[in-house]
């Protein structure tokens, strides 16, 4: 096709995929474009590459802009290899150039790629990079869709390159840039919302603040159209659709404990999600009455069950309700598994068992990271001792990940 200018010295070096192309356990109809991009600057820079079975084809045709060896700068927005998949081929054709991502991103692409011996420039949320005569700004943007990923903003052409974010799946055949699209890809865009950014919706208020500061004039993502008209249009879309929706939840949280590091567990649910608007019940099962109990579990829209671990087993009268779950409908009703330990935990295992016994929707870490992808949220919540420091952002992951799960709906 066409050489492709953005704006002055800005050229798009992607590649269309206009077949049916699997991605995240979907077929892609419409196909997909991989976007990348060339600032061909005085330190000519690449921002994000291709899917790695495009790699050479992806070196290659960059070639036809720029020899490879004056490239200063790999600019990688986020890990994922649909995105980061060419820097394998280009590495290897740009040996001078320096790859620009976030810190979480750097044992990644080394190990993916076998860069240990490249340079690498670490930025952090709000750092700029001068790539002569432009001038590049980065905004970190944590689990959009992932921990590593980041934003690229070039101040001076106002052109956001934002990787996934903004994206649509459609091989953009006819013209890269939606308002020559030939229809309104209002659809498409919002479908890849709900697929891919949806999950994850509540870090995009991360992205809302960040680019509060940024007069974006151009939206350049990493799969399908580029936005140059209605910008604001699309950034209200994000912030409309990652809106809470469902509203009067409630939650009932049943525990036993032994030194109340358990019981800690349950407090910092309950307070993650009273800080949500969603009502919070929370029973100690040797103190409170049972049938109490089993009533506002069926009340509940989601359940979740904890215990300390004593000699390989659960604690107290929590066995006995567990049993009682068994033979309730509680379809419909989300269900999840905690507790404190010190030594293996087995006791959490065992809630889960029995959770898994019931017609409720149990949560775990597999069925989180095969629908979403996240790897941060794990399920049952096993806290080692006493809820703190990285044990505590582990209960505030998964009470957020429970929290959107009942406020959101598509």
């Amino acid at each position: 096709m066409n050489k492709i200018e953005l704006a002055k010295d800005i050229y798009w070096v992607g590649k269309i995929d206009d077949r049916e192309v699997p991605f995240h356990r979907l077929i892609l109809a419409k196909g997909t474009t991989y976007n990348a991009y060339l600032l061909k600057t005085a330190k000519p820079t690449v921002i994000d590459t291709v899917d790695m079975e495009f790699g050479r084809e992806f070196v290659e045709y960059l070639s036809e802009f720029i020899d490879p060896n004056d490239i200063q700068y790999i600019v990688i927005n986020h890990t994922e290899p649909d995105h980061s998949g060419g820097l394998a081929a280009l590495a290897g054709r740009a040996p001078h150039a320096t790859i620009v991502c976030t810190e979480l991103a750097v044992n990644e692409l080394k190990e993916m790629y076998k860069l240990h011996s490249r340079n690498f420039l670490v930025v952090k949320d709000g750092d700029t990079l001068d790539i002569g005569g432009k001038t590049l700004k980065f905004k970190e943007t944590p689990y959009l869709h992932t921990e590593e990923t980041m934003i690229t903003y070039c101040i001076e052409d106002k052109i956001l390159f934002p990787c996934d974010i903004f994206s649509t799946h459609v091989a953009a055949s006819k013209s890269l840039f939606a308002d020559e699209a030939g229809f309104d890809v209002t659809e498409d865009f919002i479908g890849y919302y709900n697929a891919i950014i949806h999950p994850h919706r509540r870090y995009v208020r991360t992205l809302i603040q960040a680019l509060q500061d940024l007069d974006v004039q151009m939206i350049a993502p990493s799969h399908g159209y580029i936005l140059r008209a209605d910008i604001q249009k699309y950034i209200d879309l994000y912030a409309t659709l990652s809106a809470n929706t469902v509203n009067n939840k409630r939650v009932t949280i049943v525990y036993t404990t032994i030194k109340n590091n358990t019981k800690r567990v349950a407090e910092q649910l309950q307070h993650f999600f009273e800080e949500n608007q969603i009502q919070t019940t929370v029973f100690n099962a040797d103190k409170a009455d049972k049938a109490e109990i089993i009533a506002s579990i069926q009340a509940a829209d989601a359940v979740w069950i904890g215990s300390s671990t004593k000699y390989a087993d659960m604690i107290g009268n929590l066995e006995d309700l567990l049993i009682d779950l068994k033979d309730l409908n509680l379809k419909g009703k989300i269900a999840a598994a905690f507790g404190s330990y010190g030594w293996s935990g087995e006791a959490i295992e065992v809630i889960q068992d029995y959770l898994l016994q019931t017609n409720m929707n149990v949560q775990s870490t597999s069925q989180v990271i095969k629908s979403t992808g996240m790897t941060h949220v794990e399920f049952p919540v096993r806290v080692r001792f006493a809820p703190k420091n990285e044990q505590s952002k582990k209960i505030e992951h998964a009470a957020a990940f429970i929290t959107d799960l009942l406020q959101s709906a598509i």
